[in-house]
């Protein structure tokens, strides 16, 4: 394991371990100008992370969801203190707080960690992803028949005109459920369920999860197909990403 690394985790699970304090407590929250809510709760986790960062290593950029950037170059952080506001305030214990490492604009350092589940993902490019200290693999399952596939909110899918891809997704699966966000790409890198799909994502959404999927030997794209993290989000354990992209096509 690298020191940054290290580094990372560390600092992830203690700025998520903060959350906890609020959450289930009924925290206020605000509506920023896109109308997602905010909390002290992300407010302050973001800031623990971003001071760690530049104690640890100052001067490189950083990009988080309710700073801003910070900084210059490709080569940068990324936070999203709390992945999953909406659950978090509704006492939803699938929420995360998310920090990468990019270089190039690629995330090359990945880490997930769920406060009210204690469950810990991370990754780092050619080396595998992990789970709780094991390594985690994605599911073998060859097809969309029997599969499991989650995915954002149906109101996400309507609006970004998904919605008919989804039903058709729907037809062939055994399940759908809407385990969103992060947790979502979380139980495809873990081999829980096939694929993830989310139709409209920031870059501080997807950067680890991205990587974190990609090393449990899964693949990570746009509708499109074009891999890495994107406005769109597609995950999978890759036998059955190629059916899922023709499903959306249509």
């Amino acid at each position: 394991m690298s020191p940054r690394l290290s580094f990372a985790l560390d600092t992830a699970v203690r700025a998520g371990r903060f959350t906890l304090a609020h959450f289930n407590t009924g925290l206020p929250f605000e509506l920023k100008r896109d109308a997602t809510p905010v909390t002290e709760a992300d407010r302050g986790a973001e800031r623990i992370i971003r001071g760690a960062i530049e104690a640890a290593y100052p001067w490189e950029a950083i990009l988080g969801e309710e700073e801003g950037s910070s900084g210059s170059g490709d080569n940068r952080w990324v936070i999203d203190p709390i992945d999953g506001t909406k659950s978090f305030i509704c006492g939803v214990p699938l929420y995360a707080t998310l920090l990468s490492y990019e270089i190039g604009c690629e995330p090359v350092i990945g880490v997930a960690y769920f406060p009210a589940l204690d469950e810990l993902l991370y990754a780092e490019k050619g080396e595998g992803a992990f789970w709780n200290g094991r390594q985690c693999r994605v599911s073998a399952r060859t097809s969309l028949e029997g599969a499991v596939v989650s995915s954002g909110s149906h109101a996400s899918m309507e609006k970004h005109g998904r919605a008919d891809g989804f039903r058709a997704v729907a037809d062939r699966t055994l399940a759908t459920r809407t385990w969103t966000d992060a947790y979502g790409h979380a139980l495809v890198a873990t081999g829980r369920i096939e694929a993830m799909v989310d139709p409209v994502v920031n870059h501080w959404d997807v950067s680890a999860m991205s990587l974190i999927v990609v090393e449990s030997g899964g693949r990570f794209t746009d509708f499109a197909g074009v891999p890495g993290p994107h406005v769109e989000a597609l995950s999978s354990n890759g036998l059955v990403h190629e059916e899922l992209l023709e499903v959306f096509k249509r």
